[in-house]
């Protein structure tokens, strides 16, 4: 990805850094951030040539501030930046981003920050810079992120056309140091009304203040008359979607009003105001510049913040905790109220346990419909074991129905050798191999058609490091090599399990792996025709073998045990009933014809011989494609921080092969179950 920020050069000495908060101590990730940074801490008394690190205007920050000046030290404060995590750091979740500023902090509007400095100097006209900052305002409004991420843009918001008011927990030192008061507050409210006439207002809480954690300006008895109060989790932007007027103080959600479109009604000195893009109650004299949304974005989020990626341990650009929080986000929203699964294979549980469990309580397993439904959570089933039953039990029960499936970048080896994958894909419609009805897959293509090209540049790295790397579903090894092909051209035809349910209900009329090497060879006559098993008929796992003495005539070379992508790469073009080889194969260019209805054919990028559904009407970009299935559909486990994580960190991982292998138990069961398969296939036979 793109915006790897600012780091002191290489060789230069770390910067002595000093401190009296016992965070500074404790956390890790801050500790981790700051050295990273450049900081090298310390305990003891510093010299006039160090640093002192301050948290903010903490109450602690006054002894950091005592012993700067008796010391000659420089004040450092730090503070969380603007993307912070999921929850608030009362709940030990580590930030994801730092503000390190020397001048002053951001929130303290009594002198300039070097955040101010930066949006009042800085040339801010850089092309490549605002396209990042855009891009990033349509990625927190698409994913709803904001400073804690752990909102739920499913709740029912209040009828538009309300005024939103912006509440705070008191004591708040950007409250203080940011030219206001609780009177402050009183006052907005009030306005808030006398401006409004008859208008209804709308209190958004503060996301610490439920529970009792830290008591907010506005409780119950603010709720009378027009007035009602939001302490749900809803997301900041559904709110300022239905939202007439934004009333703050300077609480962040007023620099999100701004994102989202709104120009707010600022009663303090926040970091957001003075530049054009409020009204400002409070005026801050000495911010005269005026900047576009864009602008403010790129020094407030983009240059200003340390960020930080978990995954690789390295500072990182806004892009990457974009996409970390969009992972993260997306695995609690699904998973905070915990589910109910069915018709999991006994080899599957732990795995789920760790990727569904990882946000929320512990999965729970079921065998029957009734089952399922009986503890009121969303219910999860491995798609080809939905029944009728079940969705007629979930009806019922109201209750929500996800179909399961491997994701499109699954594992180095094969499922049915009980090799737990990296990706799972979730579906509330119906499931992506599946064209006799709609899926989610479906509407998230068509969707990314409409994209602008900004929004697709991460989709179109992602597809180059797929292309570079030769990372597919399951990246076995195997050969490349060919025999001479006499100049003719290479049709690759991928074999596929012939009792797969892709086969099943999206093949049509040739569904058997022989049946398509005949249509190959017809449409072909001349070609070089390279027939590539599936991996897991060639193990002896699966059905699909075509014998020997059938191959002749019909495939000039069978390429077993063979490198499927390095195959790609020699085709002048691919052949194939519904195969996954068909998608990878276009990443690299390569014409693709099917003769089923697979999840990519039908837009436009294929040669369609099949049966296409006639809601397949829209046209993507094989970038759109590619942002669809590959980014918005399926959900990423990372196998070495046990995290929900981005699809790029899973195709380091796979590319890498720095994957833990497989428990010894599901080794010595992947063993047992060839066995049995090829017993079974002797027995048939």
């Amino acid at each position: 990805m793109t915006g790897t920020p600012e780091t002191r050069p290489a060789g230069t000495p770390a910067r002595r850094a000093f401190y009296v908060t016992g965070g500074f101590l404790t956390n890790r990730r801050v500790r981790r951030i700051l050295e990273l940074s450049g900081f090298d801490l310390a305990l003891g008394k510093p010299g006039p040539d160090d640093d002192m690190l301050a948290w903010g205007h903490s109450p602690y920050a006054a002894r950091a501030e005592k012993v700067a000046a008796s010391s000659g030290a420089a004040i450092v404060r730090v503070e969380d930046a603007f993307l912070r995590s999921l929850h608030p750091g009362r709940s030990g979740e580590p930030p994801l981003g730092l503000t390190i500023d020397r001048r002053g902090a951001w929130f303290d509007s009594r002198q300039p920050s070097d955040l101010e400095h930066l949006l009042a100097t800085h040339p801010l006209d850089d092309t490549a810079l605002l396209n990042r900052a855009r891009d990033a305002i349509a990625r927190m409004k698409d994913a709803d992120l904001t400073k804690y991420s752990a909102v739920d843009p499913t709740l029912p918001a209040p009828e538009p056309g309300y005024v939103l008011v912006i509440d705070q927990t008191r004591g708040d030192a950007s409250i203080r140091l940011g030219g206001a008061s609780e009177s402050t507050f009183r006052e907005m409210l009030v306005l808030a009304q006398e401006e409004n006439p008859g208008a209804r207002i709308v209190v958004k809480t503060h996301p610490e203040t439920a529970g009792g954690h830290r008591p907010g300006h506005y409780g119950p008895e603010t709720a009378t008359g027009r007035i009602q109060l939001c302490t749900a989790p809803l997301s900041p932007w559904v709110l300022m979607e239905g939202a007439t007027a934004v009333y703050t103080v300077s609480s962040q959600l007023g620099f999100e009003a701004i994102l989202a479109g709104h120009r707010p009604q600022v009663f303090g000195q926040p970091f957001y105001a003075g530049w054009g893009l409020t009204e400002d109650r409070a005026p801050i004299d000495r911010r005269r510049r005026r900047l576009t949304r864009a602008q403010l974005v790129a020094g407030a989020l983009i240059l200003y913040p340390r960020w930080y990626d978990p995954y690789r341990d390295r500072l990182c650009g806004l892009e990457d905790v974009l996409a970390t929080l969009e992972a993260e986000a997306r695995a609690w929203r699904q998973d905070h109220k915990g589910h109910v699964a069915l018709g999991m294979r006994a080899w599957k549980r732990a795995p789920l346990q760790k990727v569904f469990a990882t946000s929320g309580p512990a999965l729970r397993f079921a065998d029957s419909p009734e089952a399922a439904t009986r503890p009121g959570r969303p219910v999860l089933v491995w798609a080809g074991k939905e029944t009728e039953a079940l969705r007629e039990a979930c009806a019922r029960a109201a209750l929500p129905l996800a179909r399961v499936e491997d994701g499109f970048l699954r594992s180095r080896g094969l499922g049915a050798e009980l090799v737990p994958p990296l990706s799972l894909v979730t579906d509330d419609l119906g499931i992506y191999y599946d064209p006799t009805r709609p899926s989610r897959l479906e509407r998230l293509i068509a969707e990314a058609a409409a994209l602008p090209p900004q929004r697709l540049v991460r989709a179109e790295r992602l597809a180059a490091a797929l292309v570079a790397t030769g990372v597919s579903k399951y990246n076995l090894a195997g050969r490349a090599e060919l025999p001479e092909t006499g100049g003719r051209e290479v049709v690759l035809v991928p074999g596929q399990v012939e009792d797969d349910a892709s086969i099943r209900l999206g093949a049509g009329e040739i569904c058997t792996n022989l049946a398509l090497l005949r249509c190959a060879r017809a449409r072909h006559p001349e070609a070089f025709l390279v027939y590539k098993p599936h991996p897991d008929v060639e193990a002896g796992l699966r059905a699909g073998r075509i014998e020997a003495a059938e191959l002749e005539g019909l495939a000039d070379h069978v390429a077993q045990s063979a490198d499927p992508m390095a195959l790609i790469t020699r085709a002048d073009r691919v052949v194939t009933m519904t195969s996954l080889l068909g998608f990878e194969a276009l990443l690299r260019g390569v014409p693709v014809t099917v003769t089923g209805t697979p999840f990519y054919a039908g837009w436009g990028l294929t040669e369609d011989l099949g049966a296409i559904p006639a809601r397949r009407r829209a046209r993507p970009s094989l970038a759109a494609l590619v942002h669809a299935t590959l980014i918005a559909y399926p959900r990423y486990h990372d196998p070495v921080t046990g995290r929900p994580c981005p699809v790029e960190v899973v195709v380091e991982r796979l590319a890498s092969g720095q994957i833990p292998a497989p428990a010894l138990r599901l080794r010595t069961l992947a063993k047992l179950q060839g066995w049995f398969a090829g017993q079974a296939w002797l027995w048939r036979g």
